[in-house]
């Protein structure tokens, strides 16, 4: 019934405006939603959905299910008290920065109904680490909260020292704070690129950020677009740290190389989620589980609209999965969808528990 409603009357009226206006205008709602209890429990009822089979404990966090929120839609960690009954089995806030940050100039999200898929500039929009660590201090939380964490984009972090510096102040603020930490080292839209992608400049950061000591598991966010050589430099460097796992992967600035791009006018600047990075972030989960023989937790993202993706990104090494883009083409009920698809898939193949099926299709000799 939701997912009828959604498809033919909340998209079509949706779709008619611009993107970032209808974000802003959900985040509204979703505020109001999560500020009673009356609202929770109709939210629960109509999008909710639970099976024991769907729990894991993970680095010492215990997820219900293992489908969370990707960083970029709760920019300002204004949306955990609803996502938990919306189906979310947890959230990444952020990414959020050393300072306040108003992004690059609009426009800034554009859909691409035809690809599935959303064109993304907003760069790294955030109130900030002072503001929004405030207010999540001290809180309770329903489900665990990451905290997604990225250098200001301005001119004054382009340089290396003063990058380092940005993303030190972030982290540090937020110590003692959420279930674990992810160092977005691969934002496509900030100003001077993407810097740590070379291995002297994160062997650089990672060693700063750890001259604080580690209360939460850290998860390094990386892009879909690094070449094999780039991403075997990255692990090499993990490895000499306390790094705990990976989210696989952000944004990609290819067009048109995977052949998932079907749209016309598709805008040149901005990164692009959905469709378009399923094969590239699938690609990168079998790499990444394969050399480094499932030694860590892999965060899957990119193009998951059905329980068949999901499952495909956990048999090649995924252990949780995050998503964005499917809410938008699908609405909220994909997310329950998606968890009663993987139940039934698990129980085909004669899996008792999601975790069982963690690498299966991709196991290392």
């Amino acid at each position: 019934m939701t997912a009828f409603f959604y498809k033919h009357f909340c998209k079509p009226i949706f779709f008619r405006y611009d993107p970032e206006n209808v974000h802003d205008y959900m985040t509204t709602v979703g505020r109001i939603l999560g500020s009673n209890f009356l609202t929770k429990k109709l939210t629960r009822a109509f999008l909710g959905y639970t099976n024991p089979i769907l729990e894991q404990d993970i680095l010492g966090i215990h997820f219900k299910n293992p489908i969370g929120l990707a960083a970029g839609f709760d920019k300002d960690a204004l949306l955990t008290d609803i996502l938990p009954d919306v189906g979310f089995g947890f959230e990444e806030v952020g990414s959020i920065t050393g300072e306040p940050c108003e992004g690059n100039s609009r426009p800034r999200l554009w859909r691409l109904p035809k690809s599935e898929s959303l064109v993304v500039y907003y760069g790294l929009k955030n109130r900030g680490c002072v503001e929004i660590s405030s207010r999540l201090r001290g809180g309770k939380f329903r489900f665990p909260i990451g905290i997604s964490i990225a250098k200001t984009n301005c001119s004054a972090t382009a340089e290396i020292d003063a990058g380092i510096a940005d993303y030190f102040k972030a982290y540090d603020t937020f110590v003692g704070i959420g279930d674990y930490y992810t160092i977005n080292i691969s934002c496509p839209n900030a100003f001077g690129g993407e810097p740590f992608n070379d291995k002297e400049k994160l062997e650089k950061l990672l060693s700063k950020l750890e001259t604080i000591p580690a209360d939460k598991p850290v998860f390094l966010k990386i892009s879909p677009d690094l070449s094999e050589r780039e991403l075997d430099d990255v692990l090499e460097v993990v490895s000499r740290h306390n790094i705990s796992g990976f989210v696989c992967a952000n944004l990609t600035k290819k067009r048109g190389e995977s052949g998932k791009i079907m749209d016309n006018d598709v805008p040149e600047k901005g990164g692009i989620s959905g469709r378009a990075v399923e094969e590239l972030s699938n690609k990168f989960i079998a790499d990444i589980y394969k050399k480094t023989r499932g030694k860590y937790i892999i965060i899957g993202v990119g193009g998951i609209f059905t329980a068949e993706d999901a499952y495909k990104k956990i048999r090649l090494g995924a252990s949780l999965l995050q998503l964005i883009t499917e809410m938008v083409f699908k609405g909220p009920q994909v997310i329950s969808e998606i968890h009663q698809g993987l139940v039934i898939l698990l129980r085909r193949d004669g899996f008792k528990n999601i975790s069982e099926a963690i690498g299966v299709d991709n196991r290392f000799s």
